[in-house]
């Protein structure tokens, strides 16, 4: 029999281990952006010990995350809640290269380990009821009809060491990001919204951003050779706030137009006159505060945070070293030897702001560009066939652009192959003729079957330096059963955005763009028409009914036949005395009243 001092001894070494194999970090990176935005990137990360983890000893690892991953076999999940559309023309590229985007809506991945691909789509479907539940969504949705097994569209971020890794891929485009999703994510986090910058987030500010993006990643990792792994969690929140809209004050949400006394006028232009005004191009930028940005102050330093090292620095700004930046006293500046970022190290005891007031800057922060620009349209016209249409571009001038394209369609929406034309033209609008091979150089593509699966295409392309592709294939619409429609079916039917993956072998992080959800018009029944039927129905069975009940039950007297005759002696009788009784009635309350 064990002593119970070598009991509590072990118990204390296993403790030690797992909490010292265990941190915390988190930071907010602000970048002013062109048009008087603001870039705002949140980001969270801890990790926990393989061994606590499968103990269930979650110290920063959130308890009711841990249990699902471990129930459904999942080795590495991403789950994105999207709003917005990012404007890759003016605010250049985006923020983590697009890896902690999603599609518009909801969209999740994972590697679940089972034996075989129908085990693994058994945990994927307890998967997602899970998380529908944790993360009040509607991920409980996806089906197997909004379900896609990527082949090269994706890969894994972790240090798995299962050889049986099945990779299940969901979206739901028309889900509605909201603050119920919002709630679940900071009760995750360490601090839950009290303290650090968590604080900051209000449901009225993220939600009315330009754009903003919610995203979880977990993974196993493996830092060292010899010794325990990990298993990263890394929650992150960007979002493009209007800062004119966000310093609108709480008790006036509703945006109103600005006076004209304070409107500011280009008089230059020929067409401006009392009653039209073109605005006048400022060449200052819009001076901002954190209170009035997201309405109120970080609340001091999460004590969880480690307190040394680059986790300390827990907000970043993006501003050249000449712009003036205030901040609260007690919060240690660092700036970057670049020149164009400064970092603060935050106080536990009190708030934090920071204040940029309106000048004009000389040197602006260089904007990222993006290395290709993608458009998808739906074209064609009717309700029975149509096309679909994917531009893309390649600002670049000497380098060409290899990338996997991802289209995820519902089993309604019917592709046809031998109807893709890819062509090529010049930025400068001179059309160029290269051969097919050379522009789509792979497909891979899992053609669909009615009410069970969708289509499912990935193709390898390559845009020419300073080119524009152009993908054109023919689409067949479906027509529905009358109970498979929506409610709001003459509104149209989301498609998910495609993915697009940037094939970089110099970067290590994966480069990732989204196209633009679309909206599909199907063949739509009138749905007035049952409630004509019905209601012409009814009134055919009451009348119907009503006269053979009518003959059946009413009994008739001839017009001429007096009633008293079909009456019995004791009736008439009656009847004659109840006549005569109210005869006298009358005549006494006659005299009562002439008297």
């Amino acid at each position: 029999m064990k002593s119970p001092f070598f009991s509590l001894a072990a118990l204390a070494a296993f403790v030690a281990s797992g909490l010292g194999a265990t941190d915390y970090h988190e930071r907010l990176t602000l970048q002013p952006l062109p048009t008087s935005s603001l870039l705002a990137s949140f980001n969270f990360r801890s990790n926990s010990s393989i061994s606590a983890f499968h103990n269930q000893h979650f110290r920063y690892f959130p308890r009711s995350l841990g249990q699902i991953l471990q129930h459904t076999n999942t080795k590495e999940l991403h789950i994105r809640f999207t709003t917005g559309r990012w404007d890759d023309e003016s605010w250049g590229a985006r923020p983590s290269e697009g890896y902690k985007e999603g599609a518009t809506g909801v969209e999740l991945w994972a590697w679940i380990d089972s034996e075989s691909q129908e085990e693994a789509f058994a945990h994927w479907i307890s998967l997602t009821q899970s998380l529908s539940g944790l993360f009040c969504a509607s991920m409980n949705f996806i089906d197997s009809t909004r379900t896609t097994s990527p082949v090269v569209s994706f890969e894994p971020l972790g240090d798995h060491s299962s050889d049986q890794l099945h990779l299940l891929h969901g979206t739901l485009p028309g889900e509605v990001v909201c603050t119920e999703n919002l709630t679940p994510f900071l009760k995750m986090l360490p601090c839950k919204g009290k303290a650090g910058i968590s604080s900051l987030f209000d449901g009225h500010k993220l939600f009315d951003a330009s754009w903003q993006s919610m995203s979880i990643d977990i993974r196993p990792i493996c830092p060292f050779r010899e010794g325990e792994c990990l298993v990263e969690i890394e929650q992150s929140v960007d979002m493009v706030l209007d800062i004119d809209r966000s310093k609108r004050p709480r008790d006036n949400p509703i945006p109103r137009p600005v006076p004209n006394e304070e409107l500011v006028c280009d008089p230059s232009k020929p067409y401006n006159t009392d009653d039209t005004c073109y605005p006048l191009e400022k060449r200052s930028e819009v001076g901002w505060t954190l209170s009035e940005i997201f309405g109120r102050p970080i609340k001091g330093h999460c004590p969880l945070t480690d307190e040394v090292g680059p986790g300390a620095q827990t907000v970043c700004l993006n501003v050249p070293d000449s712009r003036t930046v205030l901040s609260t006293p007690g919060a240690t500046e660092t700036k970057d030897s670049r020149g164009f970022s400064r970092c603060y190290t935050l106080s536990s005891s009190t708030d934090f702001d920071i204040v940029v007031p309106e000048e004009e800057v000389k040197i602006p922060v260089p904007l990222q560009q993006g290395v290709l620009h993608a458009e998808r349209t739906i074209i064609g016209h009717g309700q029975e066939r149509g096309g679909l249409r994917v531009i893309f571009r390649n600002p670049s001038t000497f380098e060409s652009v290899d990338f996997i394209y991802f289209e995820s369609l519902p089993w309604f929406m019917r592709p046809y192959l031998h109807t893709l034309q890819a062509t090529v033209v010049g930025n400068d609008g001179i059309s160029r003729q290269l051969p097919f091979s050379e522009i789509i150089k792979g497909i891979y593509y899992r053609p669909a079957i009615d009410r069970q699966k969708g289509t499912q295409l990935e193709l390898v392309l390559s845009v020419p330096a300073d080119s524009t592709v152009t993908l054109i294939y023919d689409i067949e619409k479906a027509i529905l059963r009358y109970t498979e429609y929506p409610p709001d079916a003459n509104r149209g039917f989301n498609v998910a955005p495609a993915v697009i993956r940037i094939l970089d072998q110099e970067k290590r992080s994966p480069i990732y763009l989204r196209t633009t959800g679309l909206l599909l018009s199907l063949p739509t029944p009138d749905f007035s028409m049952p409630y004509n039927v019905i209601i012409l129905t009814s009134t055919v069975m009451a009348l119907g009914f009503g006269s053979i009940f009518n003959l059946l039950v009413r009994r008739f007297v001839p017009a001429d036949e007096p009633a008293l005759r079909s009456l019995s002696l004791k009736a008439r009788l009656a009847s004659r005395l109840v006549t005569i009784r109210d005869r006298f009635k009358s005549k006494t309350s006659k005299m009562k009243k002439s008297d």
